[in-house]
């Protein structure tokens, strides 16, 4: 007795030509929205936070990630720390990386809204 008719066995072609192209063009669409959305907005905000760090100046008011706020006293050079002076009698350093905001000599404070 045969179960299997001729018609079923026809059927069954090459397993996983179709499929193959199905998942692959959605994976590649969504490593693109990944990147688009992602990581390339991240580049940026990276970059634009070592520039910021690196024009870092004697004067400046610095915003750490701690939250401290104060005013830069002194800028080690060819080293990645700062000295931050947070009220007449106390001074910090910081690392460079840590901070948050530099707002330069006369610079307007940013509106919260």
């Amino acid at each position: 007795m045969n179960f299997i008719t001729p018609a079923l066995a026809q059927g069954a072609g090459a397993p996983g030509g179709d499929m193959l192209t199905s998942l692959v063009i959605p994976m590649l669409l969504m490593i693109g929205i990944f990147y688009f959305l992602i990581i390339r907005p991240q580049q940026t905000r990276a970059k634009q936070h070592r520039e910021m760090v690196e024009r870092v100046r004697r004067g400046d008011t610095v915003i750490t990630s701690g939250g401290f706020v104060g005013r830069v006293t002194k800028v080690n050079e060819g080293s990645d720390d700062i000295e931050v002076e947070l009220s007449d009698s106390l001074r910090i350093r910081v690392v460079k990386s840590t901070l948050m905001e530099v707002r330069t000599k006369g610079e307007p404070v940013k509106d919260a809204g």
